[in-house]
């Protein structure tokens, strides 16, 4: 019985304080652009072929 005194304002603490934190990312922005990320990994500029856009490094360390 003793638990409940430190259990139940403890878990309201956590709920008032993931309530806050939510509306803090959403006043922020966070959930403003839902869809432009999936769309984004879908439409890359990729070249024809395969190849890629920098240069790759050769690495001379491990020849053999």
């Amino acid at each position: 019985m003793e638990s409940l005194f430190i259990l139940i304002p403890l878990s309201v603490g956590i709920v008032f304080a993931a309530v806050w934190i939510f509306l803090r990312m959403s006043k922020g922005g966070q959930f403003d652009d839902l869809e432009g990320p999936a769309w984004r990994i879908l439409q890359d500029e990729d070249r024809p072929g395969g190849q890629s856009q920098e240069p790759t490094a050769r690495d001379d360390h491990h020849q053999t």
